[in-house]
């Protein structure tokens, strides 16, 4: 595995690939890697001829600087990691260098931005944007992946990308779950081993809000999911709302019509965990 740490040195590297036709799937991470990354690297290897990862813990997409100095870092765990399963580039920049890339862009989000991580983490979104555009210009990918499990920011990706006119294929992959369906994430190594106990219990609410979906109320629905998850000690519902999946507006009823999904985002004492669940 190549490990490149300057986006003139990758972009000239890659550049020498897409001269000979070969295809780039690229998979962007903050580091931290678990199965549901390597779930983006294999599928960049089924589709691809070169895969691409970029570890980059990106200070731009933190509201809280407290989130971001504990964000877990295990630099020498996730190159082994890599380069146990064959991920042919790794891409580690700096941020003032990547930084001194950026270009200016006029983006309009709408309400995909508004609601959920947009309102409980404000500017999150932005920084997303920022960053996945610095790294499409270096990376130059015809395919990018990324995990649904940050269901909100694949929707986000997916409008710029459209709003910019860039002409790579996004594949958003199913999320990737432990044996007792919590959510594979970066943040699960923060937790207790009580916290770690009664995690699972989010996904058990998003199941719930599944199966209720035709029968109830989208307000009763909501209700019941956040007092089951709360009925847990030590954890604190942040936001359990239904939405429509293409436009993440809130549902306020049943609609037959729509692709609804449930979002949710949990505290867990300072470990924010997010998770979500396509209802039809």
């Amino acid at each position: 595995m190549l490990i490149i740490h300057h986006p003139d040195e990758l972009s000239e590297h890659l550049l020498r690939f897409k001269k000979q036709k070969q295809s780039i799937g690229f998979f962007p991470t903050m580091g931290a890697l678990h199965s549901g990354h390597l779930s983006l690297l294999h599928a960049a290897q089924k589709l691809t001829d070169i895969s691409v990862c970029s570890i980059f813990v990106n200070p731009t997409q933190f509201n809280n600087a407290d989130d971001l100095a504990k964000y877990p870092r295990t630099l020498e765990q996730d190159i082994a990691l890599l380069e146990k399963e064959g991920c042919d580039v790794l891409f580690l920049p700096e941020s003032e260098e990547l930084y001194a890339l950026e270009k200016p862009m006029d983006l309009n989000f709408g309400g995909l931005a508004t609601y959920f991580e947009g309102a409980s983490r404000p500017g999150h979104f932005s920084g997303v944007a920022r960053v996945v555009r610095l790294f499409f210009d270096c990376v130059m990918p015809d395919h990018a992946f990324f995990g649904l499990k940050d269901f909100q920011q694949c929707m986000i990706i997916r409008s710029m990308t459209e709003q910019l006119g860039l002409s790579i294929q996004l594949h958003f992959e199913p999320t990737l779950r432990e044996k007792d369906g919590l959510a594979m994430s970066s943040r699960n190594v923060r937790l207790s081993s009580e916290q770690r106990g009664f995690a699972p219990i989010i996904y058990q609410a998003l199941q719930q809000a599944k199966n209720s979906y035709s029968k109830k109320s989208v307000l009763a629905i909501e209700e019941e999911a956040k007092a089951l998850i709360e009925e847990r000690k030590g954890l604190r519902v942040d936001y359990f709302q239904l939405a429509d999946a293409r436009t993440l507006e809130p549902l306020h009823d049943n609609d037959e019509q729509a692709e609804a999904v449930a979002l949710a985002a949990v505290y867990a004492g300072d470990v924010r965990l997010i998770d979500n669940l396509l209802l039809k």
